[in-house]
């Protein structure tokens, strides 16, 4: 257990370039103390006492912001960045190594029954504002750019952007210098990709009437 912790605040330390020090991290850092209170309450829902647990997770929603439900499944080494605004559902499952920034919410679409919440593999980035919904899968390493909207499987190592979310590729690579704000804009580069095919059929035009 005391292990674990470590590697908790370890992971804050090396993902927060603001981080000065672990008592910093343990003490003044919500996303800290609602991964700790999480396990607490999946301990108690784990050992039917799911009152016990449903409290402790609506204690900690109230002084954090964060709202993870003891269902939840969550793995080693998880960081939650700032985290206000961040809802996890009952039946979410996330990997290790997962970055999660403010106001992420893992949530239900309201038509399934049963796995309800996404799962969320490990090495995956989920950024401001993403919105990730349904029984739906996030596959290794993958990255979900800020504000986007997914309901789709994504698959490892690509990148989500946009609403509804399409993934981008670079040469089929990982984009593994992608940060929040440079992002590949899908319908900007659908926009600019319809207007070269636009010029080209100009061109084409011009060269017919020429030949007449």
């Amino acid at each position: 257990m005391f292990k674990t912790f470590k590697e908790d605040v370890k992971s804050f330390m090396d993902h927060d370039p603001a981080a000065r020090s672990p008592i910093e991290i343990i003490f003044l850092y919500p996303g800290f103390k609602a991964l700790q209170s999480h396990k607490r309450a999946k301990w108690f829902l784990n050992h039917k006492m799911p009152f016990i647990a449903r409290y402790i997770s609506q204690r900690c929603a109230h002084k954090t912001g964060i709202e993870i439900h003891p269902g939840a499944t969550i793995g080693r080494r998880v960081c939650i960045d700032h985290g206000n605004g961040i809802v996890i559902g009952e039946t979410t499952e996330i990997g290790d190594d997962v970055m999660i920034y403010q106001g992420v919410t893992l949530g239900g679409t309201g038509k399934d029954i049963g796995k309800r919440h996404p799962t969320i593999e490990s090495g995956v980035m989920i950024g401001s504002g993403a919105k990730v919904l349904g029984p739906i899968t996030i596959g290794h390493n993958a990255k979900v750019a800020a504000g986007a909207v997914v309901v789709r499987d994504v698959e490892p190592n690509a990148t989500v952007v946009g609403i509804p979310g399409r993934v981008v590729r670079m040469n089929g690579e990982r984009l593994d210098d992608l940060d929040q704000i440079h992002i590949p804009d899908p319908v900007m580069n659908a926009i600019k990709e319809n207007q070269d095919e636009i010029s080209r059929l100009k061109e084409k035009i011009k060269l017919l009437e020429e030949r007449k």
